[in-house]
This record gives structure tokens, C-alpha cells and sequence, in this order.
């Protein structure tokens, strides 16, 4: 008897012993609805790595970019994996505050990333520095049951001024549908993602060769007064506090006639169970005004192990299972497949379950591929970006700026004044870091 009380004891202590051993990784990540998916798919990824166990952090998007610029720039090794992107990749990269991954197993399959996103993840030797989550260019989404009603045909390739006017035709405040539905909430991956795709398309540019700020120019004080004036007389009530997460729901929820923003919504939008207007989505390339240039980003949120991680070889573990085909078919068979995370992989949008549940695959898929950040303006311009500047001010300029933006949208100060007063900003940081001789 006092054997066979003794054997579960042992297995009780051996279990013990096992999750003892398991070793936790911290992840750091957005509050954005595939990484949401991407959390609760934890069970999954424990399970067939019961060596490793998953600690979540999950913040807004302004927040998180200031909690992990903050740890990493300081070492501080709060975190083992980072949601970071495009923007940030190549700069952390150059500072070595990021684990190359040149040592990723065969059947991970790096050539089946899509280049342009593969490109800008990696250094000039080609090697990755994060690996993409999703990837997203910018497209204008809207209802076509409204348009139908207005006797309105979306051509090929919308310009802004027809927005405009088709925004006036549908704005129906009396019965929660607005006219269109914007960022405006600020923050430099927030609203001066879309304002800056805004004022390429308008001419502008943030620098010209010299790196002088433009930010004063005709096209700039062109295109944010016609951002301004369009949210004011045609978008929802309190449009300065809504940004991504914000106009994802209100569109979902039928109060938009139409929204420019991230093709990675697409997904939840024609998800039956996420978007009352599922069966009426229409989709079209981002508008244009003086230009195509610029007009719709490319961005990647990706999965990068900082160089101050005590648990790189775990991290590595979890990233390449979460950017992997195998986890764009779990996600696809557990959540039905407009939920797949989209533009990384080849595979994705060759895979026939995927062109069936997806009709917008194709078009984003030309969307991400003709975006490009080394010709992102009419003008010519010393960056690389199209909806960012690829210099380690810009975290700083553009949420300065986004703020000034964003109280010229609440009418607290006048377009002209705002941009002088980014212009004046952005000149005496340029000054400080050392561009002027």
C-alpha cells in the first residue's frame, strides 16, 4: 500500500520538476486583432513546446512603442520578444540592440516571405532582424449598399476630391453614418501613418535633400486643410481620439460609409462574426490627388528578439512558430481564414482556402508590392518611408507633429499655425542631431 501511494506522488513530483523547468518568455505586443489571435492561440504553442511558457504584454499601440523604446534603449531586458516594425527594425538593428536571426531552421522557409517585407526586416547582408507578423498597405474601404442607394460607382482609382464629394452625398449624422471615418488620434504610427501617405499623394514631403523640413509648404498646408475640413464637416464626433482599433470598430459596426486605412482590417471586415457589414464591404486602391506616389503605405508588424534577452534561443522558438505557415493554417482551421495574418508569406496567398475566404487577397497583395519606400514622393526626398521617415528622430518628430495635427483637427489652433509650429520644432530637432552644417 505504501508503494502504490508512493507512484502518483513521484508522477505528481515529476510533473513538478517539468514545469519547474519550463522556461517563460515575456512577449510585448499590440492590442491589434490578429495579435489578440495570436494570444489566444497560446495553449497551442505550449503544447508542442512544454519546454516554454508564454508571459503576455499587450498595450495600445502609442504605449507599447514607448515601453519597448524605452527597455530596449536602456538594456532594461524586460522583454524577450518585441512587436515592432518597419520603421524600427533597420535603426535598432544598426545599433546591435537586436539578435540577428541568420540560424532559423530549413523548414521555416525564408524564401517564402514576401521580398519587399523580407527586405525591410533585414540589414544591407540580407540578414533578418525581426520576422513579420503581418503586413499591411492601405486601401479604401466602403459600403456598398450606401453607394448603391446614392447611385454611386466606385471607379478603378478614387481620387480625393471625389471622396469628398461622395462623403458629403452619404454623411447621415442623424442615424450614426458618417461620411468617412479617418485617424485622428496622434501618435507617429497613428494618425501621421495616414497623414503622411496624405500629404504624398498632395505633392509634399517631410524633408527636401537637405534635409530642410517641408512641413510648411503649400502641400502640406494643402492636404491637412483638406484633412481638416473633411473630418470636420463629414466624419463621426470626437474623430482626434480615434485611430486604428477606434475605426475598426465604427466601421464594423456600419457607422462609416467609408474608411482609408490598413489592409490588414480586411480581414475582420469580411468576417461574418466580427462586421454587421460583411455582405456589404467594397473595397478600392487608397485615393490619390496630385500624385500616386505615397498614396498608400507599407508597413510590417513583426517579431524581434532584443539583444538584452537572457532566453534568445526560446524567443527564437516562439517567433518562428508565430510568423510560420504552419501557424497561418492553425489560425486558418481554428478562426476561419480571413483571419490568417495577411502579406508575409507567398504560401498565404497561393493557398486555395485562402483566395476562396478572401477576396480582397490578390489586391492586397498588389497593394503591399506597389508600395515603394525608396520613391515615396513627387518630389525627391533623402529618405526611405513612405508613411515614416527611416531616421531615429522621426519617432520623436512625428508624434510632435501628430500632436499638432491632431489640435488643429479639434480647431484649437488654425492649420497654418500648426504647421508652423511643426515646422519650428522639427527644424531645432534636425539642428540638434546634427543634419545642418
Amino acid at each position: 500500500m505504501k508503494l502504490s501511494r508512493a507512484i502518483p506522488l513521484v508522477g505528481l513530483a515529476a510533473a513538478g520538476a517539468t514545469a519547474a523547468q519550463a522556461e517563460t518568455i515575456t512577449v510585448a505586443t499590440v492590442n491589434n486583432n490578429d495579435m489578440v489571435i495570436m494570444q489566444s492561440l497560446t495553449d497551442a504553442f505550449e503544447q508542442s513546446h512544454p519546454d516554454i511558457s508564454l508571459d503576455w504584454v499587450v498595450l495600445e499601440e502609442n504605449v507599447l512603442r514607448q515601453r519597448l523604446t524605452t527597455d530596449i534603449a536602456t538594456g532594461g531586458g524586460q522583454f524577450d520578444v518585441m512587436t515592432i516594425g518597419t520603421y524600427e527594425v533597420p535603426i535598432w538593428a544598426e545599433r546591435d540592440w537586436l539578435a540577428p536571426l541568420d540560424d532559423l531552421p530549413a523548414d521555416y522557409r525564408v524564401d517564402d516571405l514576401l521580398k519587399s517585407v523580407r527586405d525591410g526586416l533585414s540589414d544591407d547582408d540580407g540578414t533578418l532582424h525581426a520576422l513579420p507578423f503581418y503586413a499591411e498597405s492601405s486601401m479604401l474601404y466602403y459600403r456598398k449598399d450606401l453607394f448603391d442607394d446614392a447611385g454611386i460607382e466606385m471607379p478603378e482609382q478614387p481620387t480625393w476630391e471625389q471622396v469628398r464629394d461622395w462623403a458629403g452625398q452619404l454623411h447621415d449624422p442623424d442615424n450614426e453614418t458618417y461620411g468617412i471615418c479617418l485617424r485622428g488620434k496622434p501618435g507617429w504610427g497613428e494618425n501621421m501613418a495616414f497623414v503622411s501617405t496624405l500629404v504624398n499623394t498632395f505633392g509634399g514631403r517631410w524633408f527636401d535633400m537637405d534635409w530642410q523640413p517641408q512641413i510648411d509648404s503649400p502641400a502640406w498646408q494643402e492636404a491637412i486643410g483638406f484633412y481638416v475640413d473633411l473630418l470636420n464637416d463629414y466624419g463621426p464626433p470626437g474623430a482626434s481620439s480615434n485611430g486604428f482599433n477606434e475605426n475598426l470598430a465604427l466601421f464594423s459596426r456600419g457607422n462609416c460609409a467609408m474608411w482609408v486605412d490598413a489592409t490588414s482590417a480586411a480581414g475582420k471586415l469580411y468576417n461574418p462574426d466580427e462586421s454587421t457589414v460583411a455582405d456589404q464591404l467594397g473595397f478600392a486602391p487608397a485615393p490619390v490627388a496630385k500624385t500616386p506616389k505615397g498614396s498608400h503605405w507599407l508597413w510590417s508588424w513583426a517579431l524581434a528578439i532584443p539583444a538584452s534577452s537572457d532566453s534568445k534561443d526560446a524567443a527564437r522558438e516562439f517567433i518562428a512558430w508565430a510568423t510560420s505557415q504552419e501557424y497561418v493554417d492553425l489560425v486558418g482551421e481554428r478562426e476561419g481564414w480571413t483571419s490568417v495574418p495577411p502579406g508575409t508569406r507567398v504560401s498565404t496567398y497561393e493557398n486555395p482556402n485562402y483566395q476562396e475566404a478572401a477576396p480582397f487577397a490578390d489586391f492586397v497583395l498588389n497593394a503591399i508590392q506597389g508600395a515603394d519606400p525608396k520613391d515615396s514622393t513627387l518630389e525627391p526626398n533623402p529618405y526611405v518611408g513612405v508613411q515614416f521617415v527611416g531616421i531615429p528622430e522621426f519617432q520623436s518628430i512625428g508624434t510632435q507633429v501628430g500632436q499638432m495635427v491632431a489640435s488643429a483637427l479639434t480647431g484649437e489652433t488654425s492649420v497654418e499655425q500648426a504647421l508652423q509650429a511643426a515646422q519650428r520644432a522639427t527644424q531645432r530637432t534636425m539642428e540638434r542631431a546634427g543634419y545642418f552644417d
